[in-house]
């Protein structure tokens, strides 16, 4: 019974206000939603920016400690820093640098003592290099853990390189750790793919006190109010490897990552990974003395954008959904008379669908039955039996599945060729030579070419082609109102006896006469079999 006008007035007021209510509350979850996302996103770029610059501080905190090393007995630095690095390895603990070196400082053109010291470390001549107008140089004189790579640095000045010394002259002047500029490092020489680096200094000052028998290190001055200087520890970064050591699987969940060595537009990149989105937040890291800037992206464009969205929407969706309450029912009525005329039809449908299942049941176990008498004729024993009836079988399964699969009912006869060879053991290459015009089979004609190209695959396996002895070939083609397949064993052992029909082949023959209304052929001679198969050809579907 159709309500009053007034109480069907108040329902709709009512349903709206709710909708107005519903709608306000979602337009708040979704800016909480949106506020909460966006901190999360800022928390977790904290994090890796206190990562990273934990990691460069524990780097320093390693320098530090060959420092005092370095200067507790100057004369034994080589074995008792590769000693004192084989107990700390730092390399696993916190992984990113390329190695702990020593660079000693000598006055141009005295190159002796380094070379004396290069030789007593690594056992070998190796000389100071590049020639520089520098009047002091720090060649390198230890490299550690040592390897191929690392031995390109040895004996090399850093004094003589501009970058390089910018950043000495601030540790010597400081005694504090300082960073260099961005450089290739020597190390990369040779290597096809080369990343952006820098270093760290550490000086080790001359006016420190010696044991009595100690013979003190060649030491130089520099500028006015620097103390002596005797040597600097250390260490080479590439830029790639320190942050794939340092953030690790990290990467994984980053959608972009962008280290600048600096501030501003002129800041120099020197690492990247992935691609940047929107919701870029920046963080500074600090590198000895100096400060690099890290941008990075979480690309949660779903949470940040789409989860608030979605909350929005879904808000929307129920308010909109209140005020149709009011209409939908008054429309229950006609969709349950609209259900019941449905189901109806789904019934008749079920009906048609039960007989059609019954019919092609029927059909499918008569054939089935037919080839279990007739292999169980020519089978020399049970296991020959189950082997043959399983591969024809098998065949069978597999046409009526390529229709089944592909919604249609019609199959192509190169998926029932391929499908048979590549069981055979014929790999993509081999496959792909095989080929000839679309001809398409409905259920009938399918079955019987599955189970006659099976039959000559099986025998081709044991007597032909396919046992090794031999070439096989494979065609199909149209013309004149009817398809013609082509199976070809040619340089076969023997020549194959085709006079005598087993069970199995007469009952191939049959199913192609009879369900392909078609005709075949054998023929055999000079250590070849051909087998040519027509039948009528039906009009490609457009």
């Amino acid at each position: 019974m159709r309500p009053s006008t007034w109480a069907d007035r108040l329902l709709a007021v009512l349903v709206r206000f709710v909708g107005i209510l519903i709608l306000l509350a979602t337009i708040a979850a979704a800016t909480a939603s949106f506020l909460y996302n966006k901190a999360e996103d800022s928390a977790r770029a904290d994090r890796v920016a206190i990562q990273v610059n934990q990691r460069l501080r524990d780097h320093i905190a390693v320098l530090e400690g060959v420092r005092a090393l370095y200067q507790s007995d100057t004369t034994s630095s080589g074995p008792g820093i590769r000693a004192y690095l084989a107990a700390l390895r730092p390399q696993q603990r916190a992984p990113g640098m390329e190695g702990i070196g020593i660079a000693i400082a000598i006055r141009q053109d005295t190159p002796a003592a380094a070379e004396a010291m290069l030789r007593e470390n690594y056992g070998r001549d190796i000389s100071v290099w590049p020639t520089t107008d520098q009047p002091i140089g720090f060649p390198i004189v230890l490299v550690e853990p040592a390897n191929p790579r690392r031995d390109n640095a040895l004996g090399y000045d850093m004094f003589s390189e501009p970058v390089r010394r910018e950043a000495m002259r601030r540790a010597w002047r400081t005694g504090q750790p300082a960073a260099s500029g961005i450089v290739q490092l020597v190390q990369e020489k040779g290597l096809a793919h080369k990343q952006p680096g820098f270093l760290v200094y550490i000086p080790v000052y001359a006016d420190r006190d010696l044991p009595p028998d100690a013979t003190r290190p060649e030491t130089v001055t520099g500028d006015t109010g620097t103390r002596p200087i005797e040597a600097f520890v250390y260490a080479p970064f590439r830029t790639g490897d320190l942050m794939t050591a340092v953030l690790g699987a990290q990467l994984d969940a980053i959608e972009g990552i962008e280290i600048y060595a600096g501030d501003g537009p002129a800041a120099m990149p020197v690492f990247r990974h992935g691609r940047m989105g929107w919701d870029v937040e920046e963080r500074r890291l600090r590198v000895a003395d100096r400060e690099w800037t890290m941008r990075i992206s979480y690309g949660r464009i779903l949470e940040r954008i789409g989860r608030p969205v979605a909350i929005f929407l879904f808000g929307l969706a129920l308010a909109l959904l209140a005020t149709q309450l009011h209409r939908m029912q008054q429309r229950r009525v006609g969709a349950a008379q609209a259900l019941a005329e449905e189901k109806a039809r789904h019934a008749d449908d079920r009906e048609l669908m039960i007989g059609e299942m019954a019919h092609r049941m029927k059909n499918a176990f008569a054939r089935i039955g037919a080839l279990a008498r007739i292999t169980l004729r020519e089978s020399k024993g049970l296991d020959d039996f189950e082997v043959r009836f399983d591969g024809r079988l098998r065949a069978l399964s597999d046409a009526k599945q390529m229709l089944v699969t592909g919604t249609v009912d019609a199959v192509e006869l190169s998926a029932i060729v391929h499908r048979e060879l590549e069981l055979a053991g014929w790999n993509e290459e081999r496959l792909r030579a095989v080929d000839g015009p679309a001809v398409l089979l409905d259920e009938e004609g399918a079955q019987a070419i599955s189970l006659a190209i099976h039959e000559f695959v099986t025998n081709s396996i044991k007597y032909g082609a396919l046992s090794g002895t031999g070439a096989l070939a494979v065609d199909w083609s149209r013309g004149e109102g009817e398809v013609v397949l082509r199976w070809t064993e040619t340089g076969l052992a023997t020549t194959p006896d085709v006079a005598r029909e087993s069970f199995g082949t007469q009952f191939i023959r049959s199913m192609i006469e009879r369900q392909l209304k078609g005709s075949w052929e054998r023929t055999a001679d000079g250590n070849r079999l051909s087998i040519v198969i027509r039948w009528p050809d039906a009009p490609a579907a457009d």
